[in-house]
């Protein structure tokens, strides 16, 4: 295998892999590394920046949540590594790797930071669904590890929702597309 884009691919990758397969995966991979180490990011700016009669709660809800995705930003980076190429988890990476603006909100109230998150994990998992889709004909063991990531962050959005959905089932922020557009919609349903 040759060096192949911008990462630096050794001579070997996993056995029954094309090298075309495993650069193809290897990119996929680093976007999803990028936004792992994103998220990590973001979730412990939130779990710092939340204030509020509910602070305690949400404050203590973010911390597994952080230490999961971090583990999932380990596990991307291994495979990356187990295919034959290098990860990349430095700031300049997820700047690069980035196709989302930088989370927005400062302290702010607990329904703020959650309606915004709630906003983070959906493009989050959206861009994962569709990772996982391409892997499908690519690599079942890529995709068997992406799909595992998937239930579980949705599992945490669900935590996120359920703090901003209404009996009838509304979400507090229904409609809105940028974070601090929910943050202010929730912050006035509060």
């Amino acid at each position: 295998m040759q060096p192949q884009g911008r990462y630096f691919m050794t001579q070997f990758t996993i056995p029954g892999l094309t090298d075309k397969q495993a650069a193809r995966l290897i990119e996929l991979l680093q976007k999803q590394l990028s936004t792992y180490n994103d998220l990590h990011l973001t979730l412990k700016h939130i779990h710092w920046n939340v204030v509020g009669p509910s602070f305690i709660g949400v404050h203590e809800m973010l911390d597994p949540q952080v230490k999961k995705v971090r583990g999932y930003a380990d596990e991307v980076a291994e495979r990356i590594a187990a295919l034959g190429g290098s990860p990349q988890g430095t700031p300049g990476a997820i700047i690069r790797d980035r196709t989302w603006d930088d989370y927005s909100i400062g302290r702010d109230c607990v329904q703020s930071h959650l309606a915004a998150l709630d906003l983070v994990y959906t493009g989050v998992i959206e861009d994962l669904r569709k990772a996982i889709e391409e892997t499908e004909e690519l690599d079942p063991v890529t995709q068997d590890l992406l799909i595992g990531h998937a239930g579980q962050l949705e599992q945490y959005q669900w935590f996120v929702r359920a703090h901003l959905e209404s009996a009838g089932g509304q979400l507090t922020h229904e409609g809105t597309t940028h974070e601090k557009d929910a943050a202010s919609a929730a912050r006035q349903e509060s």
